[in-house]
């Protein structure tokens, strides 16, 4: 059962009742993509439940509801292999081999990487959006789709109609022309040019 673009959007404005439609379409195939990816059929149900948690919280991160089932495959796929890298994690040191105080130590270093990672992400998609608005609709919608949504050249192809070839024209034109933006905004911020400053 594959949705209309129409219900992701409702979802991603907070229906409640949309969302919920969501999760009856997609959980059979989530849970399937699980088991396969995991194996193992004791927690897939945990797995599964972190999905839709991820689901909930990134919905509103999806620009293009038409990609909404690629989209859903990563974050799936995604959240399975953030498992299994946990799970690694754990069984390389025994928990109760470790003092509390290490234990401490371990969280708080953990927070502070998320907290790092979470700014330079925050700092990033800022100035990407700001690049962004610097171009033309037809680029940045292009742009977003394959450097933000993670698209492939053959589900542009298909999103398009186009052939792979005329894409990578349009996006190698399309970053370009953001790359000529970008040091328009570098010139801007700094109110000297890029050359100058290199020279400097």
């Amino acid at each position: 059962m594959t949705l209309q673009p129409e219900i992701i959007q409702q979802a991603q404005a907070g229906d409640g009742a949309a969302f919920a439609a969501i999760i009856r379409a997609y959980k059979q195939r989530i849970f399937g993509s699980v088991y396969r990816l995991l194996g193992r059929s004791d927690e897939v149900e945990d797995v599964g439940q972190e999905v839709f948690l991820r689901l909930y919280q990134s919905l509103g991160q999806l620009r293009d509801p038409e990609v909404f089932e690629t989209w859903l495959y990563r974050l799936t796929v995604n959240t399975v292999y953030d498992h299994l890298r946990k799970k690694r994690r754990i069984s390389d040191v025994p928990m109760a081999d470790l003092s509390e105080e290490q234990l401490l130590h371990a969280d708080a270093a953990e927070s502070a990487r998320r907290d790092a990672i979470a700014v330079r992400q925050s700092s990033a998609r800022e100035h990407l959006e700001l690049l962004l608005g610097q171009i033309s609709e037809e680029d940045r919608r292009l742009l977003e789709r394959k450097e933000i949504d993670g698209l492939s050249l053959k589900e542009l192809r298909r999103l398009y109609h186009a052939n792979e070839n005329a894409l990578k024209v349009r996006l190698f034109r399309a970053r370009k022309r953001a790359l000529e933006a970008h040091a328009k905004l570098c010139r801007s911020e700094t109110g000297a040019p890029a050359a100058a400053r290199m020279a400097a």
